[in-house]
């Protein structure tokens, strides 16, 4: 309706503009062919002059054929200014004997000639547009011819120059509403749909999609932007619903354990020679709570934080991988690994949050030393390529079925399926290994064959050496 009302009001503004300019050019092109006819018309009575009086009978008749074929009234004064013939076609000239004011003779006789809108000093009733022109014999002005033209004739036809245009302006605009009428529809179409959608999603449907179309404008490109929100809508709301009921299934069984042996201990059923290895279950399940809870705040942390503030610190990748090594040094002894550490001498900088690259190399060992068979190797690598660390973390015990690589990094995933079996674990320690990664805007990969398994990621190191540590 608005592109309607456009277009309407578009036309109202051209076809004014059109008028005032098809009015100005009717009243031109008339001015210009009375001239050139009263040029005309001053040699052809001039030639007839020769042989009939200006004042005569003939003279007239000639004029009324002229005046036929010109379209024009045509009089004829004399010198003085007196009208003594013209064009009536009745033969009678009720003009003839009126003069025409001395003020439009002298401007005839003058270089610039006359024309204009008179009713020659009461020669004629009404107001006309009108040409004078003199008739002269030789060099003498002997008489006055003058052309005028009714008003009413010069508007007509404009009106029907403008009826035309006013005609032609009419069907257009009725098409034009029509196509636009129609067209307007036709894109409404993925609006409406989107606005349906919109409010699916509002009561929590998030399967709710526009229909895709072939379009290539912007409508089609709002479409498949649309769309792809909701499929990011679907899989977040997926997500929180399976982040919620894991969360849920974490807090469950340790508090359940916890709850169930406090209540055995205080109304007696454990008894009291075993309360201490019942206590201590709950003390282990009191601090895998702790560390749940713990992840799940590194993890909110690392997300709020954005890419640039993270990689806006400076610190040693080989430093951070020997403390780790040494934090971890009690885990790595219980289970008999021997350690290679492929190490570089000098420092080796990187871009990034220190704390949190800190976290990604302790749970990648961790990682490692958990899943390593007793008495096995378990290797770490560092070096650089480019303007890139790579860090390889890899241990040797079962092999990664293929169908578990793709969920490795998942929330609150274990690869034996089993949250009870692995009291130490929370399942997020590879979740926010991966999570801080994707914000530092580095990858990680990790393949697993005949038992070796090996993580390695990425780092950017700096250009600009710092010292040790530096932030």
């Amino acid at each position: 309706m608005m592109t309607a009302s456009i277009v309407l009001l578009s036309f109202l503004f051209l076809g004014a503009i059109f008028s005032a300019w098809s009015y100005r050019l009717v009243v031109a092109e008339t001015k210009e062919t009375m001239s050139k006819t009263a040029g005309e018309v001053v040699r052809y009575i001039s030639a007839l002059s020769n042989g009939y009086e200006l004042g005569g009978f003939e003279m007239r008749m000639a004029l009324s054929v002229m005046s036929k074929t010109t379209g024009f009234d045509i009089l004829v004064a004399d010198r003085t200014g007196t009208v003594i013939s013209c064009s009536d076609k009745d033969g009678t000239c009720p003009h003839i004997g009126r003069n025409v004011p001395h003020s439009i003779l002298s401007q005839i006789t003058s270089d610039a000639g006359y024309s204009g809108t008179s009713d020659l000093g009461g020669v004629y009733d009404d107001s006309r547009y009108v040409v004078g022109v003199p008739l002269t014999s030789g060099n003498i002005i002997v008489g006055y011819v003058l052309l005028s033209s009714e008003s009413t004739e010069m508007i007509h036809v404009w009106r029907q120059f403008s009826g035309v245009f006013l005609m032609i302006s009419l069907f257009v605009l009725v098409l034009t509403f029509f196509i636009t009428l129609i067209t307007s529809k036709k894109q409404a179409e993925p609006l409406n749909e989107m606005a349906l959608a919109a409010r699916r999603f509002a009561r929590g449907d998030f399967t709710a999609r526009v229909a895709e179309t072939c379009r290539d404008d912007e409508l089609g490109q709002l479409t498949d932007a649309f769309n792809k929100m909701a499929d990011s809508l679907e899989r977040s709301e997926s997500l929180r619903r399976e982040f919620v009921a894991n969360v849920s299934h974490e807090l469950k069984t340790p508090m359940t354990v916890i709850s169930g042996f406090s209540d055995g201990i205080l109304d007696g059923t454990i008894p009291q020679e075993n309360s201490r290895e019942y206590l201590e279950v709950i003390s282990a399940e009191t601090k895998r709570l702790s560390r749940l809870v713990r992840n799940m705040l590194d993890m909110s942390r690392i997300q709020s934080t954005s890419a640039e503030i993270l990689r806006s610190g400076r610190f040693d990748i080989s430093e951070i991988i020997r403390l780790s090594l040494l934090s971890l040094g009690s885990k790595i002894d219980a289970k008999w690994l021997d350690v290679d550490a492929a190490l570089p001498e000098e420092p080796m900088t990187a871009r990034g949050d220190q704390d949190a690259m800190t976290q990604v190399v302790y749970n990648l060992i961790d990682n490692a030393v958990k899943f390593a068979a007793q008495g096995s190797t378990l290797r770490v690598s560092l070096w650089k390529q480019g303007q890139r660390a790579f860090v390889s973390i890899e241990n040797t015990g079962e092999t990664i079925p293929p169908e578990e690589m793709r969920l490795i990094f998942d929330r609150f995933h274990k690869t034996d399926r089993s949250r009870s079996e692995n009291r130490d674990s929370t399942g997020l320690g590879l979740y926010i290994v991966k999570t801080i990664l994707d914000n530092h805007k580095e990858d990680i990969f990790v393949t697993s064959t005949d038992g070796v398994t090996k993580f390695t990621f990425t780092l950017t190191l700096d250009t600009n050496e710092r010292p040790s540590g530096a932030r």
